[in-house]
């Protein structure tokens, strides 16, 4: 496994990890709610249980959709409605005194969770899978990917709550945060439509 094939798996992680999606958009709005060491458990959960996601595809889950893709439809199906309950949560996460009225961020199991009902993520995982590893040297060519993957992962979850913390003394007038949290809610909801659309 060359320097070259090691850079392509690099590029291909960091534009799928760093792209907005779910993940990204409730990293921020949490960045901006909580603080960043509050959302730091989220960070690490998107991190660790998009590394067992893709794992577990690397291991054989792929093609238990491709055999069933039942299963699949309800993924979508599952990953749509627990999308639009957190859009709703986002969007109400603001009181009238300015606090955030939901009592806590993602924690490390919920974000890590999380990474099973979404489908943007669980796309790329499949993706990169098929693209980046090889019949020849699975096990090692699936290692590295992982390794990298995780890192990506890491380095996106933890740059979004940044900024997220780093906007959140520009909103720190009620209304203000009030509307930035309903059009955190609004993005995730527009981010369902590539799924629905497939």
């Amino acid at each position: 496994m060359g320097s070259d094939h090691l850079l392509s798996v690099a590029a291909f992680c960091l534009a799928g990890a760093m792209t907005p999606g779910p993940n990204n958009l409730m990293l921020l709005a949490s960045g901006v709610n909580f603080g960043f060491a509050r959302t730091l458990p989220h960070v690490v959960g998107v991190m660790i249980g998009y590394c067992v996601l893709l794992l577990a595809v690397g291991s054989g889950l792929g093609q238990l959709f491709s055999a069933f893709p039942p299963a699949y439809t309800a993924l979508k199906v599952i990953g749509v409605i627990y999308l639009l309950w957190l859009a709703w949560k986002v969007a109400s996460a603001s009181a009238a005194n300015g606090a955030a009225q939901a009592s806590r961020p993602f924690t490390f199991l919920e974000a890590a969770a999380f990474q099973w009902v979404n489908v943007k993520g669980v796309l790329v995982a499949f993706s990169a899978v098929a693209a980046f590893t090889r019949p020849d040297a699975f096990a090692q060519t699936l290692f590295a990917l992982v390794a990298i993957s995780t890192a990506t992962a890491g380095l996106s979850a933890a740059t979004w709550a940044l900024f997220g913390s780093g906007l959140s003394q520009w909103l720190a007038d009620p209304r203000v945060r009030r509307r930035f949290n309903i059009g955190m809610a609004a993005m995730l909801v527009a981010s369902l439509w590539p799924m629905l659309a497939d």
